[in-house]
Order: structure tokens, then C-alpha cells, then sequence
């Protein structure tokens, strides 16, 4: 069990190596590294934008005395999106984009939620 995070980062790096000298083969390298970190600049772009709608969307609902749960798990959808999206390669660049994407997002926030529903019926009072 030991052997299964180095046997991830084997892969991780396997993948976007791999992905990497294909496209440099096709493309170039400086041109590969170009996209890379254009990629890379407008998918942080993109998490920034809907970072801030969201951060908005919290507000709102705290004024109006609403939960903002919602909105906080989808801002942890969000961070993982532009931590995908800051690390160099094409596969996390891919993983962050199809994260930023609302259908995954929307089965991704689910099961963040599932994940973080410990005790269902904590804050009711008898």
C-alpha cells in the first residue's frame, strides 16, 4: 500500500510527459510552452471570474439569510479547478477545465457534499 502514491506521481508524470513530447513533435517546443502557459493564464482567468460571481452569490445569500453552502462546496470545486489549472501540462490542464465545466461540477459538488455530510440532523434541536 506503501507504493501507491509514488505509483500516482509515476503516472501523473508518465502522462504529461508523453502528452507533452507529442505535442512538441507536432507543434514545436516553444510553441508547446507557449500553449502551456497560455492555457495555463486563461484557465486561472476563468477560475478567477466564476471565483468571484460565486463569492458574490454567497454574499447575497448571507443577506438575504440564507445558507450559503452551496456556493462554499462549489468553491471547493473551484480551488481544485485552479490548482489543476497552475500546475504546467496538458492532462491537469484538461482534468481543471472539465472541472470548470457545470455538469461536472454539479456531480463533483454532490459528492463533495455527500462527503462532508457527517451528521445529518447535528443542528436540529428537540
Amino acid at each position: 500500500m506503501r507504493w501507491i502514491p509514488f505509483l500516482a506521481v509515476f503516472l501523473y508524470v508518465y502522462i504529461e510527459i508523453s502528452i507533452f513530447i507529442q505535442v512538441a513533435h507536432v507543434l514545436g517546443v516553444l510553441m508547446t510552452l507557449i500553449l502551456v502557459i497560455f492555457t495555463s493564464v486563461i484557465g486561472m482567468s476563468l477560475v478567477r471570474n466564476q471565483g468571484f460571481k460565486n463569492f458574490l452569490l454567497m454574499q447575497q445569500k448571507m443577506a438575504a439569510g440564507e445558507s450559503p453552502a452551496a456556493e462554499m462546496i462549489k468553491s471547493v470545486s473551484l480551488i481544485i479547478a485552479g490548482l489543476l489549472l497552475l500546475l504546467p501540462g496538458f492532462f491537469t490542464d484538461f482534468l481543471g477545465l472539465l472541472l470548470l465545466l457545470p455538469p461536472v461540477q454539479k456531480t463533483f459538488d454532490a459528492e463533495v457534499a455527500a462527503a462532508f455530510t457527517f451528521f445529518p440532523d447535528a443542528g436540529r434541536r428537540v
